[in-house]
């Protein structure tokens, strides 16, 4: 790969890299807010739906790592 290139690939995964922290940061925030709240509410669908928000947010960011990572590869 050339240096054109590779460059385009670095640039990209800067990009992945601000969204990933920009997930993680929501993801915290949202994992704070089910913590916050008393076990009654953790159970009911109000609960759910933000505990299942943090899954998601968790399998994104997830997925994100994982095109990092074949970046990386493919800059080699």
């Amino acid at each position: 790969m050339n240096t054109i290139r590779r460059k385009k690939l670095t640039d990209i995964a800067a990009k992945i890299e601000e969204a990933k922290a920009g997930l993680e940061d929501a993801r915290d925030e949202e994992q704070e807010s089910f913590d916050n709240l008393p076990e009654g509410l953790q159970a009911s669908e109000r609960g759910q739906q933000s505990e299942a928000a943090v899954e998601t947010l968790e399998s994104t960011i997830s997925s994100l790592e994982d095109a990092l990572a074949s970046l990386e590869e493919a800059a080699e």
